[in-house]
């Protein structure tokens, strides 16, 4: 009565049914537990309720009935509980189902009994391993099922490695899938015993080492999949001996080395997934050659050279993913012969020259993406004729000229476009407009249109240069700190972030914002790096990120947290930067364990004003930094401050003073005008900075309860300044014998008097930071001897907030 609509319980008369061989109601909506009578059927075969709704556990019961139960498939149901250990009664049994339910517990070491067992499936329940074995123990027993076929046993939670008797299997064994259990360790040599099996399966593990050669004696295999886990080394070239394989999935793992030439000639071969890698090398030509593939999947890697010619014999191919690698060269023209193509990514690569015309004859196409590439020429107009394209990206290229109108760029957006600055059509891309061009062409033409500007331009030079060498003959020559420091930072790929932050683990997460999150990342180098990650969902993220690119990039200063990399493609943008083992100045004043002297905290307030007097007045072009707070001060191994997060910064143009943008800083923080109307200048940041250092030896903060109405922080300070500046200090600055606490009120009075010079509501009663800077280098050095060393920095470095 298979795949109906019956509902209810099973009726407990069916027990009573002493001949009854087959029960078989999958795919219904029976509820409630299977009635214990069913299981004192001694001439039943088959049982079979797959895709119910039946809850409960198996009843003890069942350890003394169905003596020539064959099958059993409860598969899609909600049984909880241990499965019990009688099942081994059922002697000629030789397929046991019992797939998606929420079984517990460990597997039943009884199983082995079960000697004409062909069938095995326990995926998707939530059974355990013996906490007391590295091994999954439950495995040995089924070496003497010598029938065994197919084991399945993922998706749960066994958290065990692989044992060596894995190998002892019978020589029937077809599959093996194991995805998602918590299997760890290395996979073992023996497992190449395993001659006959024809699928293998073990991914979302924490399988380590390298592939096994042995794993080449399984001749038989057609699917191998060992997808998301941690194997490191290269890829054996003993698997190519898998001569019926058509489906090889080694994705996210930490494989390296060179792609095995000999792949290519595995002539079954369809499907090749070797993405997140740090696969190096060329791309043998023996793949290019094989005809039968029809997926191939190398994007994330390393891997080098141009595309060849060859890949127009690909004529089965139906998606081609390359990006994020660094292959160069020219897009090969004959790419329009695979007529089959429906998925073709190659960005974020250094490839040049043209999009081919033949990108139009590939009729099935529905996605291509060329971006964060060196592309120039034109967009061909014939891929108006490509009716299934859904998906075009050809962002940051050096493209030009009229973007296409027809076909599927009837329905594409600026986002599919910018990046390219020479490009013109429809007002929807947001470019400019295209100017009409005439056919018509003379010798005056020409005359006009390209040598006269050409001498025009030659004149230009030798007059700037003569006037130059003028000017300049006798100036001593600018040293190179004269000049901003352009460094080209190397991207790496979405697969090392990932591996760095395993997965963007929770326990990996250092903090939240509002664009994006923060994770500590280990490297495989062994480099410990914080990785800023954007939230593209959020409005503002990409701008913010391409904004600290471009400071962040240039600017060196002790002060500065430097940036180390970055990763940039359209699913994800990061940054990685030095990693700051003391967290941030917010952390240390609100920690209940460790606080921070008076000393301690002016050292660190000079370190920004030098980090902020660098910005304004040293670099080439000043940097307002627009959200200077304690969460963004961070502490190095040292205690030495280091500013962070410049997601809104400004950098100003040549003599320019003043700016105006729409987004806000911090509340609390922000100067009047900049809160106001979105004027921001250097006198923002001083403006904070003023705030920055009232709160860092109150321990206030500006948004406090207690600011409501007129009363601000600066107000607050007003009133207690001068003779009442002791009743607002945070306790933890002041010392218990007399004579400090008259030094301490002195430091503490200038600093706040400085604070509040810094927070005048008119920008231009602001003191400059390198003023300020001069000022508080004056407050230490007036500060006692004796109270300056009683707590040093270095007393601090061994702690943490």
């Amino acid at each position: 009565m298979d795949t109906n609509n019956i509902q209810g319980q099973i009726p407990q008369e069916l027990g009573h049914l002493s001949l009854l061989k087959t029960i078989d109601f999958p795919v219904n909506h029976l509820v409630g537990e299977i009635p214990e009578s069913i299981f004192n059927l001694s001439n039943l075969i088959l049982l079979s309720l797959t895709q119910n709704e039946i809850s409960g556990n198996l009843p003890s019961s069942l350890n003394n009935g169905l003596p020539v139960l064959e099958s059993l498939y409860l598969a899609g149901n909600l049984l909880s509980g241990e499965i019990p250990s009688g099942i081994s009664n059922f002697s000629k049994l030789s397929t046991l189902d019992l797939t998606q339910n929420s079984f517990s517990g460990q597997v039943p070491m009884t199983l082995g009994n079960l000697r004409d067992l062909q069938t095995l499936s326990l995926q998707y329940n939530q059974l355990t391993n013996d906490p007391s074995m590295v091994e999954l123990d439950f495995l040995s027993p089924l070496t003497n099922c010598r029938q065994l076929k197919i084991l399945r046993f993922g998706f749960n939670s066994f958290n065990g490695m692989l044992p060596k008797v894995l190998g002892n299997f019978s020589q029937s064994v077809e599959t093996i899938t194991a995805g998602f259990c918590g299997i760890k360790g290395m996979i073992p040599s023996e497992i190449g015993n395993l001659s006959n099996i024809i699928y293998f399966a073990m991914g979302g593990n924490d399988l380590i080492g390298t592939i096994p050669d042995t794993m080449g004696q399984m001749r038989k295999m057609q699917k191998l999949i060992i997808r998301k886990n941690k194997l490191w080394g290269s890829i054996p070239v003993n698997l190519c001996n898998m001569v019926n394989l058509y489906y090889l999935q080694f994705t996210n793992n930490q494989l390296s080395g060179q792609l095995p030439w000999c792949l290519g000639n595995i002539s079954s071969l369809q499907n090749i997934y070797l993405d997140y890698n740090g696969l190096t090398s060329t791309i043998p030509s023996t793949l290019w050659s094989n005809k039968e593939i029809q997926i191939l999947e190398l994007s994330h890697n390393l891997l080098i050279g141009s595309l060849s010619q060859e890949i127009g014999s690909l004529k089965s191919l139906r998606e081609l993913h390359l990006s994020e690698n660094q292959f160069s060269g020219d897009i090969p023209t004959n790419i329009g012969e695979l007529q089959s193509l429906q998925n073709l990514t190659l960005s974020n690569n250094n490839l040049h020259g043209p999009i081919p015309e033949s990108f139009g004859d590939l009729k099935e196409l529905e996605y291509l993406d060329l971006s964060h590439n060196n592309l120039s020429g034109l967009i061909p107009k014939s891929l108006e004729s490509l009716e299934y394209l859904k998906y075009f990206n050809v962002s940051f290229n050096k493209l030009g000229g009229e973007i296409p109108n027809g076909g599927p760029f009837k329905n594409l957006t600026r986002d599919s476009f910018i990046g390219n600055g020479e490009l013109c059509g429809a007002s929807r891309f947001m470019v400019v407009a295209c100017k009409s061009i005439t056919s018509k062409s003379s010798s005056k033409t020409r005359y006009l249109k390209y040598i006269l500007p050409s001498c025009a331009l030659v004149a230009c030079i030798v007059i700037f240069v003569v006037w130059f060498v003028r000017c300049n003959r006798n100036k001593p020559l600018p040293t190179q700190s004269s000049f901003p420091i352009a460094l080209t930072i190397k991207r790496i790929s979405y697969y090392e972030i990932l591996s760095a932050t395993n997965n963007f683990d929770e326990e990996n997460l250092i903090g939240r914002g509002s664009i994006g999150s923060v994770y500590k990342g280990l490297f495989s180098d062994g480099t410990i790096a914080a990785i800023k990650v954007f939230n593209l969902d959020v409005e503002g993220a990409l701008k913010s990120f391409d904004t600290e690119c471009s400071i962040l990039c240039n600017i060196r200063h002790r002060n500065l947290v430097k940036v180390i990399t970055c990763c940039s493609n359209l699913d994800l943008k990061a940054l990685v930067l030095e990693y700051m083992p003391k967290g941030n100045l917010s952390s240390w004043l609100y920690s209940s364990d460790y606080c921070q002297n008076i000393v301690q905290r002016l050292e660190i307030m000079i370190d920004v004003a030098s980090a902020l007097k660098y910005l304004h007045h040293e670099y080439t072009s000043p940097i307002v930094h627009c959200d200077l707070k304690p969460n963004n001060i961070l502490l190095d191994e040292d205690m030495v401050a280091r500013v962070v997060d410049f997601g809104i910064s400004k950098l100003f143009k040549e003599d320019q003073r003043i700016s105006q943008t729409k987004t806000l800083g911090t509340i609390g923080y922000m100067a009047p005008e900049y809160g106001s109307t979105g004027l921001i200048s250097t006198m923002a940041d001083v403006y904070s900075y003023g705030i920055m250092l009232m709160k860092t030896f109150t321990k206030k903060k500006p948004t406090d309860p207690i600011f409501e109405g007129e009363l601000t922080m600066r107000r607050w300070v007003v009133e207690s300044f001068p003779d009442a500046i002791m009743q607002i200090v945070d306790i933890d600055v002041v010392d218990e014998v007399e004579e400090n606490i008259r030094s301490i009120e002195r430091c503490i009075t200038s600093i706040m008097g400085l604070a509040l010079e810094c927070t005048s509501d008119l920008p231009e009663e602001r003191l400059k930071m390198k003023d300020i800077l001069i000022r508080l280098q004056k407050i230490k050095i007036e500060f006692p001897p004796g109270i300056t060393m009683r707590i040093s920095r270095d007393a601090l470095v061994q702690q943490g907030p």
